[in-house]
């Protein structure tokens, strides 16, 4: 897959959890002292204009809007809108265990994001289902923010052309339904995201 905006292919899928603070006192988490990190295969890249299939094993999969950030060629730092989406029914059985959230993150079609742009920070985030407006936040509330976790990422892990990375979502994340249609827009709509939720 080659990612629109940047025009590399796509390498590793970085995601940081619990990195506004709103957002981690919604679902019931302590608000962290690091960085909480996890990854998603290739397999789960969805662009713009795609249909998102929620696994059968899930009653509830959730949108969680994000700024997703990348480096181009030149080192210059490029973002896009994207939604992380979460079968949260089964990262809930999986916590309850103690095990990875892999299952319940990592599904196809659960990274989902729009053209990169070159970046402007802060940046604004909103994304509404059937038109309603869900989630509106700002990058500015990051609890580290988009330069910070990307030396972060690359000084722990290494960062290889084409990775980019999940930043975290504010609040206000929900579930999907089937049928659903799905509008995220970063920066005043510097970078668009459209999808559609396939009927069961």
């Amino acid at each position: 897959m080659i990612l629109p905006g940047l025009d590399v292919p796509l390498g590793a899928i970085w995601c940081v959890g619990r990195n506004y603070a709103a957002h981690a006192r919604e679902l019931g988490n302590e608000v962290p002292s690091e960085p909480v990190v996890f990854l998603k295969p290739a397999g789960a890249a969805l662009l713009s204009g795609g249909t998102l299939r929620p696994p059968a094993d899930s009653a509830r999969v959730d949108h969680e809007v994000e700024l997703v950030a990348a480096r181009a060629a030149d080192g210059s730092l490029r973002m896009a809108v994207g939604i992380d989406f979460t079968a949260r029914d089964v990262q809930d059985r999986l916590k309850a265990k103690g095990l990875p959230w892999t299952l319940a993150k990592a599904r196809r079609g659960f990274a989902a994001f729009g053209p990169f742009v070159p970046a402007r920070l802060p940046a604004e985030l909103s994304l509404s289902v059937n038109g309603a407006v869900r989630q509106r936040g700002t990058t500015a509330d990051m609890l580290w923010p988009v330069e910070r976790l990307i030396a972060y990422l690359d000084e722990t892990f290494g960062l290889g052309s084409g990775d980019v990375v999940f930043t975290g979502t504010p609040p206000g994340v929900g579930p999907v339904a089937p049928g659903d249609r799905l509008e995220a827009s970063l920066g005043g709509g510097l970078s668009r995201l459209s999808l559609r939720v396939a009927e069961r």
